[in-house]
């Protein structure tokens, strides 16, 4: 391999630094792998020399020969100086092979001993540069990688340029990276053109918030608030490189900024981005630092301000690249968000608290007022901590938590001690809008910082459950909090009602048991009825009714009554913990499903409106079920992965999510990608300690197996599922509604008696709280034991019921699931041909309707196998120690019958009958097909 000195051994390219770039990285892998080139392409830090050292690592790795050239800006001037370094090693192995005139020309350009250019020897050197990549070709292929090749000097340029145009059918390709700020500009299709036909233009743009957030972790950041990512995103525009060093810079800082100021900009950014920054007339300067101190400048607002040349100062600006222009006008846009953080960090002190002062009288919305006038003022000022806490309470009533937050740190960091109300407990509202706004680190550090100064009970109850509540379903890991917030709150009604309701969740999450947490909820409610606080006492009782709902305990109705009685509380009526939630979770399991969705859509509308996170997040989800529930399949999957994207981003409820998604995506989507999520969700719980949410997940993770043609999987997890809820005391079906689907797995895998005792006893709850769908359900599961049993007139007589009933409740997906089952035992009784592929039309129709893909599929399958033979295979004795499903499909397997074939006629899909085949082969202590025909035909020769 030839390769430049330097360069011999380039550095593994760590997995965390294509964070982001997976796809494109496949797509370039895959056209290099096809015989094509790829020019990667992008503004700068992008990560584009990342890229192409991982694929020249990954592909080079396969050819003879690897050239490589870096050019940098500073060697630009010097000619040929990229045609040495990738052809300087090769010369000696290729130089007997050239023209006389073209190695001649050749040697003189590389080594400079000679008077070569591009005027004088122009075609030699054009024509040794191809041929030399052609003798290179011929024994073996050549990647010629080459980065930043908007430095390599002219004459390099020309000449790679012109032996590439020519290389059509030579094992040579071309690995290149170019800055671009634009696809369409000049530049780029110069580049493009000096390139093979076959290139693959591969352009970077700019990381997810959650990918920067992957970034800054690997890179040991990743202590960082979300509410800090999130401005880093903003600020770096998702950059890598502008990221990397914000997060280094602010890792470095001994103080962190002050709320509401841009992030600090390290001197390498700064240099980068403000390089023209000199050529501006000073007013230009000054005008463009009140312009970043703004939140949302123009040209009317910079007048207000005192910048009465804003328009000519601006349009100066715009011409040094510092500012966007476009048809966003009237609006002053930065090029970059990093330019105006980085003209904000480079001004002195003194200047910024004056661009905020011009700012505070020249804005007109009065939280920007605020804002500003905070910014400009120094030390403790009760007038500008009052103004502030006025904004905060104006931001909240709009549905900007997060502002809130901002402006109510603010407010505490100007009041001066001893005031009514005090620093701490302005920061602790700040902390309960970061909850709200589904900043949780920072309301978390807030909380921590007031418990290390104050003695008052009331902020001190009212951090610890700050403290709590940012601890999510992660409540084990806070167990030492409930003592001291105990203790703190002494004989007060009103502090003790706050941590008896954290103990109702404790209660649930922690250790599974839902008598407690009922009880605990209702000691809450008692409590804060006491002390007159109705916020507490409605969250206590819609706990309480939402527990006794999953008990399925008879006084459920009555306390769901109770929390929706008058007065209510605005903040809890919409909240994801409030009475509306316990009377959707009603709806839900009591088959009424359109009530339920115009409720949960209401509340939703609700939430979003006052910038709620994490009543968004379980809304989102309560949506997402209703219409998976209703047979809305692609709908459902729209909504979960929309909450699932909104968890992640926030870190709330990401187990819920990644449940609900898996249950949408396997209804609907992607069974791989739903037994992922399933996974994911139940490792969360498992870890978490959530044993609410543990049988939730394993439910989901069931179901996926299921549908995956996995019914020993799916068996395992529910039975698990089955364990737990009996342990939590739930005994309400419709809760988790796995039950049919145990039934039905068990029924796969032979072990009928089982599925039968499952229905029977999920039936006795049903009945008792009158759940009709499940009860439908637990038909279709019944109907398909009768069938195993051999009794097909009563089964098909309870599948046609259960389709009815199910479709009369609006319960789309099962209605098509009992008409696939039904489809499938008239089509046993069938003589095949149109008569058997008619059976399956009703149920396709349906799954259509529902876009259930998966389901769809599962039909495909089945139609496209052989058809079945007339009759089954006796099953010989070596086979008796067998489960009934695997005596079958190796009975079949002794007839010679494919997977494919055995699949069709025992109808399950090609999955479940290669399942089966390995417990098969694991029971009989041999590893093939062939193994059971021999150990079958031996034990019958004895």
């Amino acid at each position: 391999m030839t390769v430049r000195r330097d360069l011999q051994e380039p550095a593994r390219c760590r997995p965390d630094l294509l964070i982001g770039r997976e796809e494109l990285f496949t797509a370039a892998r895959d056209h290099l792998a096809s015989g094509g080139s790829v020019l990667l392409h992008g503004p700068a830090g992008i990560g584009k020399s990342t890229v192409l050292r991982a694929l020249a690592e990954k592909y080079g790795a396969g050819m003879r020969t690897v050239l490589r050239c870096s050019a940098t800006e500073s060697e630009s001037h010097l000619p040929f100086l990229a045609l040495a370094d990738l052809l300087g090693l090769a010369l000696e192995e290729v130089s007997p092979r050239l023209p006389a005139a073209q190695r001649t020309a050749l040697e003189s350009a590389i080594t400079g001993r000679g008077e070569s250019s591009l005027q004088r020897d122009g075609l030699a050197l054009r024509l040794a540069v191809l041929s030399t990549l052609r003798a290179l070709a011929v024994r073996g292929p050549v990647l010629v990688v080459a980065d930043d090749l908007q430095w390599l000097d002219p004459a390099s340029a020309e000449l790679l340029g012109f032996a590439a145009r020519r290389l059509g059918g030579t094992p040579v390709q071309l690995l290149c990276a170019v800055r671009t700020e634009g696809q369409e500009g000049q530049e780029y299709d110069r580049h493009l053109r000096a390139c093979p036909p076959d290139t693959l233009p591969v352009r970077l743009g700019p990381l997810t918030r959650a990918q920067v957030a992957r970034l800054l972790d690997h890179r040991g950041h990743g202590g960082l608030s979300r509410s800090t990512v999130r401005e880093i995103h903003r600020t770096s525009g998702g950059n890598p490189l502008f990221a990397q060093e914000l997060g280094r810079a602010l890792a470095d800082s001994p103080t962190p900024p002050r709320p509401g100021e841009p992030l600090p900009v390290p001197t390498s950014l700064r240099a980068l981005v403000l390089s023209r920054l000199d050529m501006l007339s000073a007013g230009a300067r000054h005008t463009l630092l009140v312009a970043s101190a703004g939140a949302r400048p123009t040209p009317a607002l910079l007048h207000a301000a005192g910048r009465t040349d804003a328009e000519a100062e601006c349009a100066q600006a715009a011409e040094l690249g510092l500012l966007a222009t476009g048809p966003e006008a009237p609006a002053v846009r930065f090029a970059h968000p990093l330019i105006s953080a980085a003209l904000y960090a480079e001004a002195p002190a003194q200047e910024r608290r004056a661009a905020h002062a011009a700012l505070s009288t020249a804005a007109s919305d009065p939280i920007e007022r605020a804002r500003h006038l905070a910014l400009a003022a120094t030390g403790t000022d009760p007038e500008v901590a009052a103004r502030l806490a006025d904004a905060a309470a104006l931001a909240r009533d709009r549905g900007a938590p997060s502002v809130a937050a901002q402006l109510g740190l603010l407010a505490a960091r100007h009041t001066p001690a001893g005031s009514a109300p005090g620093p701490d407990e302005r920061r602790l509202q700040a902390a309960e809008d970061a909850i709200t706004a589904g900043e949780v680190d920072l309301a978390r550090d807030i909380a921590r910082e007031v418990l290390t100064r104050t003695t008052v009970p009331a902020e001190r109850v009212r951090a610890w459950i700050v403290v709590i509540d940012t601890a999510g379903h992660t409540m084990a890991e806070v167990d030492a909090v409930f003592p001291q917030a105990l203790a703190d709150a002494g004989d007060d009604p009103r502090l003790l009602a706050l941590v008896h309701y954290q103990l109702a969740w404790r209660a649930l999450i922690v250790e599974g048991d839902f008598t407690e947490a009922r009880e605990a909820a209702a000691h809450a409610a008692d409590l804060a009825a006491r002390g007159a606080d109705r916020r507490t006492e409605l969250l206590a009782l819609a706990f309480q009714a939402q527990t006794e709902t999953l008990m399925g305990h008879p006084e459920a109705p009555r306390t769901i009554k109770r929390a929706l009685r008058e007065p209510q509380d605005p903040r809890v009526a919409c909240h994801h913990n409030g009475a509306g939630s316990a009377r959707f979770r009603w709806l839900v399991m009591g088959d009424q499903l359109a009530e339920a969705r115009a409720t949960v859509t209401g509340l939703l509308r609700e939430v979003r409106r006052r910038g709620s996170v994490e009543s968004e997040v379980h809304f989102l989800r309560g949506l997402a079920e209703t219409e998976l529930r209703s047979g809305h399949c692609g709908r459902a999957l729209e909504l979960a992965r929309e909450g699932l994207r909104l968890a992640r981003d926030s870190g709330i409820g990401e187990t819920a999510s990644a449940m609900l998604t898996s249950l949408a995506e396997a209804s609907g989507g992607d069974v791989d990608r739903a037994l992922v999520l399933a996974r994911e969700a139940v490792a969360h719980a498992e870890e978490d300690g959530d044993q609410m949410y543990l049988s939730r997940a394993l439910g989901a993770l069931g179901y996926a197996q299921l549908v995956a043609g996995d019914p020993a999987g799916a068996v395992r997890s529910l039975r698990r599922v089955r364990r737990l809820e009996l342990d939590l005391g739930i005994t309400d079906p419709a809760r988790g509604r796995w039950h049919g689907d145990l039934a039905e797995a068990l029924v796969r895998t032979g072990e009928t008696a089982e599925a039968r005792d499952v229905i029977d006893t999920s039936r006795e709850h049903a009945l008792r709280l009158g759940r009709e769908s499940v009860l439908a359900v637990l038909d279709r599961a019944e109907a398909l034991v009768r069938a195993a049993l051999g009794d097909q007139e009563a089964a098909l007589a309870r599948l046609t019921s259960a389709q009815d009933r199910l479709g009369k409740l609006g319960y789309g997906l099962e209605e098509a699931r009992a008409a696939f089952a039904l489809a499938q035992l008239r089509a046993r009784r069938a003589d095949g041909g149109p008569r058997r592929t008619a059976a399956y039309d009703e149920a396709t129709r349906l799954f259509r309707r529902c876009r259930a893909l998966p389901w769809l599929r599962q039909v495909d399958e089945v139609l496209t196998a052989p058809e079945p033979g007339p009759a089954e295979p006796a099953v010989p004795d070596a086979l008796a120690g067998l489960a009934a499903m695997e005596r079958q499909v190796a009975a079949l397997v002794m007839e010679g019958a494919t997977n494919r074939e055995i699949a069709a006629r025992l109808f399950v899909s090609v999955k479940t009958v290669e399942a089966t085949l390995t417990r098969v082969y694991r029971k009989l202590g041999i590893r093939s097909r062939v193994d059971i025909v021999r150990l079958a035909a031996a034990r019958r020769a004895k």
